[in-house]
């Protein structure tokens, strides 16, 4: 047997995962109940998940018997994808409780070549929380970011080159009540913020990458469930969207929506440049001034009802009260969010102050939130928009 081979076959270290064949049929009735599925899902995706640790090299995939990273998810094209070819490949699939931190199983695959790290990706499959707050503020930095576009027809997620994730569909997972969010996949491969850059070389592989490798591992889940339904492979990605001259009569490419007309000159040179995701999906975000990762302004419009839940905590709880004729939201000197009930579901409007411009006080949210919101509620179908913002 040839040295490749034998480094084909060498299993780590693999854990049984504890079987779970016969409990589908009460999965699938108690998954019409969302509190019953939080306790069922997580002994069943668990299940599937099993723990353990398996290595392999991508030039001789598939492992002779043993699984696919991941669950038995990810594709021999998708690994080779990720992390290239001549490379030893490690799985570490870990099965976690449901509890309250909501996490029903997560993953790590690392590339290494003589003994050194080069590549870790991340997978978890979660259920977004909407009721305490803990997913409001790191997960749409990381996820809904301006880098981030649609996965594509029928896949509700979007992607990046450090990014991606993915919903599961409500018919296995139940509809989310008031103060619950989506139950998504989610995939991190590096720093966000850091290395996510569209220019930086192989950008647009990592983006192909790790959109199969999203849709791979929620398929892989879906059959957890026991659902029928599976996603399609990803199609052709929008462009991310460049750095470029602001337009302040159209600030982040909406009609309509300008710096106030008291803005000095200083703080609309710095606010000079900007770069926005592509329209339509499940959410859009523009970033306003600055530099990576220390930019002045983002704004955010979250039109997927199912994401909406996680800013439950800055809309009612944020600051000053916010009331309008389609909803209500609040306000602090960082932060602005906004609910507006739409046509087609539920649509959060952010707009968050990163950075103080020139050392004056944050005040932009208060300023800034009547007219985006106004703006973006009239482009999406959901105007018209204007906002009262209490004080005290």
């Amino acid at each position: 047997m040839n040295e490749q081979a034998e480094a084909a076959q060498e299993t780590v270290e693999t854990v049984e995962s504890g079987g779970g064949g016969g409990r589908v049929s009460p999965l699938r009735r108690l998954m019409r109940s969302r509190t019953a599925r939080t306790a069922v899902v997580a002994g069943l995706v668990g299940a599937l998940l099993g723990a353990g640790v398996v290595a392999w090299r991508t030039d001789t995939l598939p492992l002779v018997g043993g699984p696919a990273p991941c669950w038995g998810s990810l594709s021999e094209g998708t690994v080779s994808a990720l992390f290239g070819e001549g490379r030893e490949v490690r799985s570490e699939d870990q099965r976690l409780g449901g509890g309250s931190g909501l996490t029903y199983g997560s993953c790590r695959v690392t590339s290494s070549r003589d003994g050194r790290l080069l590549r870790a990706v991340d997978i978890r499959v979660h259920e977004l929380d909407g009721l305490y707050g803990m997913d409001g503020d790191r997960w749409p930095a990381d996820y809904l970011d301006p880098d981030m576009v649609s996965l594509g027809e029928g896949l509700p997620g979007m992607v990046s080159g450090a990014r991606a994730w993915i919903a599961l569909p409500e018919k296995c997972t139940g509809k989310p009540g008031d103060f619950e969010a989506a139950t998504v996949v989610d995939v991190n491969l590096g720093r966000a913020g850091v290395d996510s850059d569209p220019g930086l070389p192989g950008w647009e592989e990592d983006r192909a990458a790790l959109a199969r490798a999203v849709v791979d591992a929620a398929n892989g889940a879906i059959r957890s469930f026991g659902c029928s339904q599976s996603y399609a492979a990803p199609g052709a990605l929008a462009k991310a969207g460049d750095w470029k001259e602001a337009d302040q009569d159209a600030l982040c490419g909406i009609k309509g929506f300008a710096l106030p007309a008291g803005f000095s000159p200083e703080r609309r040179e710095a606010l000079g440049q900007e770069r926005f995701g592509d329209l339509g999906g499940p959410a859009r975000s523009c970033e306003v001034g600055g530099s990576l990762p220390n930019t002045y302004l983002r704004f955010t419009t979250v039109e997927d009802p199912s994401l909406t839940a996680i800013f439950n905590k800055a809309v009612l709880h944020g600051g000053n009260r916010v009331e309008g004729p389609k909803g209500y939201g609040s306000l602090s000197e960082t932060r602005a969010a906004y609910k507006a009930k739409c046509p087609k579901g539920s649509v959060v409007f952010l707009v968050e102050q990163k950075r103080a411009i020139d050392d004056v006080a944050f005040d932009l949210t208060r300023s800034l939130l009547p007219a985006y919101v106004a703006a973006e509620a009239e482009r999406i179908g959901c105007g018209p928009e204007r906002l009262r913002i209490m004080r005290g």
